[in-house]
């Protein structure tokens, strides 16, 4: 098994971040966010880029572990 748990963590945040994401552009369709535009606009524009970082380390991790 080549995971670590430091790249599980990262598999983790790229999963919240992308529920994230999916979640806030559902939101912003519905026409009235709970937490308003600017917000749910920022958890959005934020979430999106996080969720390719995360995975991208998580990848990166297990790669430098593989013997």
């Amino acid at each position: 098994m080549y995971i670590t748990p430091k790249s599980g963590l990262f598999l983790a945040g790229s999963c919240i971040t992308a529920i994230a994401a999916v979640g806030s552009i559902f939101e912003l369709s519905s026409g009235q966010p709970d937490f308003g535009v600017p917000t749910t606009a920022i958890i959005l524009a934020l979430s999106i880029p996080l969720t390719g970082i995360f995975f991208f380390a998580a990848v990166k991790d297990t790669k430098a572990n593989i013997k």
